[in-house]
């Protein structure tokens, strides 16, 4: 097994709280992950057909079979069970990490713990494997393009499997549509919903246009407002507001779309291979995609709040991302492989404009080596997402 960053974080939790919920995206190592932290935890799947059937006819007591708590996967599939968990944790001596709840329906996992479990619950999401995991592995590739282009999810990793990425994801998004997506929207538009998330594809790294999606689409801007949110939910895209800091100039107010795995995009751009990408018009949006879903992985990874924004003003001066951590950073991503002063242009002016004496900034490039250059950080690829660790 991969060892995930993320498990510090869940056990620090699992400190504080009774009920923990795992969730993130379909595949991306829940279950492997709470198994593995918690090998002593009893682990119950609701896939098991006799556990569901036992779990729906007498929830309380179901509950009370496991003293010790357990590990429950796809518990959302006996929404019973929720409010018998906080029965139990609330008729019983206070246990940090008692319960363990895991499920790939992010919609009815979530609104079930939240909605019968207020004050008891807190939820560590996980991602795909981010580019330190692979490092520390020892099995990231050499060329970049390999892992922006085939993508970072976990059984697209696993040596006793042998998927073809492009086959595996088909299957992802057949599997997504009939077992997510089909309880959120009319059966009727499941295509429909398809078409909808390839066009997003095409926007990602841009501001949002919810009129351009809803043209391109042929469904209405209220509709795609609703999709976007099924998308944004089940951890398909992210979205980037921009910066709060409007230094004196008018910022624009419309968010970034990005999708969470830049192999997934690939795929929904119609990509076949990585030469294909390296000569693509969409290669800069696809390598800025991966970048931001890097920095994402790495707060989410200690569970804290992302704090990433972006910075344009109504005359087009731009800042990839501005990260709000412990100090502000100004962050320009780019293809490509040298660090060029040129690069850095844009953040030392915003720098210049924000006054903030403990700003930084720093240039994501494909280079193998990270360096300081006149104060400007240019950071590897290998690097992204923990280059402050």
């Amino acid at each position: 097994m991969i060892n995930r960053i993320a498990k510090e974080a869940l056990l620090r939790l699992a400190s504080q709280f009774p009920v923990i919920g795992v969730t993130g995206p379909r595949q991306s190592g829940k279950s492997t992950l709470t198994k593995a932290v918690f090998p002593d935890k009893r682990y119950i799947t609701f896939d098991d057909r006799t556990m569901r059937e036992l779990a729906i006819s007498n929830p309380a007591d179901f509950i009370a079979a496991f003293p010790d708590g357990a590990i429950i996967d796809e518990a959302q599939k006996v929404p019973e069970i929720f409010n018998a968990i906080k029965i139990h944790v609330d008729n019983s001596q206070f246990t940090p990490g008692k319960f363990i709840l895991t499920g790939s329906s992010q919609f009815r996992l979530k609104q079930n713990m939240t909605d019968s479990m207020a004050g008891r619950v807190t939820f560590l999401k996980l991602l795909p494997f981010s580019v330190r995991e692979l490092k520390d592995e020892g099995i990231l590739p050499n060329n970049p393009y390999d892992i922006i282009f085939g993508g970072q999810y976990p059984p697209l990793h696993d040596p006793e499997k042998h998927f073809i990425p492009d086959d595996w994801y088909e299957s992802y998004i057949d599997t997504y549509l009939d077992l997510d997506v089909r309880d959120q929207i009319n059966v009727e538009n499941l295509s429909t919903f398809k078409k909808f998330i390839q066009v997003c594809a095409v926007y990602s790294g841009q501001l949002l246009s919810m009129e351009s999606i809803a043209r391109d689409v042929g469904v209405s801007a209220p509709t795609i407002k609703k999709w976007l949110s099924i998308l944004e939910t089940s951890f398909i895209i992210h979205f980037l507001e921009p910066d709060t800091n409007n230094l004196g100039k008018s910022i624009v107010k419309t968010p970034k779309l990005y999708f969470i795995d830049s192999g997934l995009l690939c795929h929904l751009l119609r990509l076949e291979s990585k030469e294909e990408l390296l000569l693509s018009r969409h290669k800069g949006a696809v390598v800025e995609t991966f970048a931001v879903s890097e920095l994402l992985k790495h707060r989410m990874n200690l569970c804290k709040k992302p704090n990433l924004t972006f910075f344009r003003d109504s005359k087009g001066f731009e800042v990839d991302t501005i990260a709000d951590w412990k100090h502000t950073f100004a962050i320009e991503i780019k293809s490509a492989n040298a660090p060029e002063a040129k690069l850095s242009a844009n953040t030392r002016k915003y720098l210049e404009l924000r006054k903030d004496a403990h700003a930084r900034n720093a240039v994501f490039y494909l280079g193998d080596i990270s360096m300081t250059i006149n104060g400007t950080s240019y950071v590897s690829w290998r690097d992204w997402g923990d280059f402050l660790s």
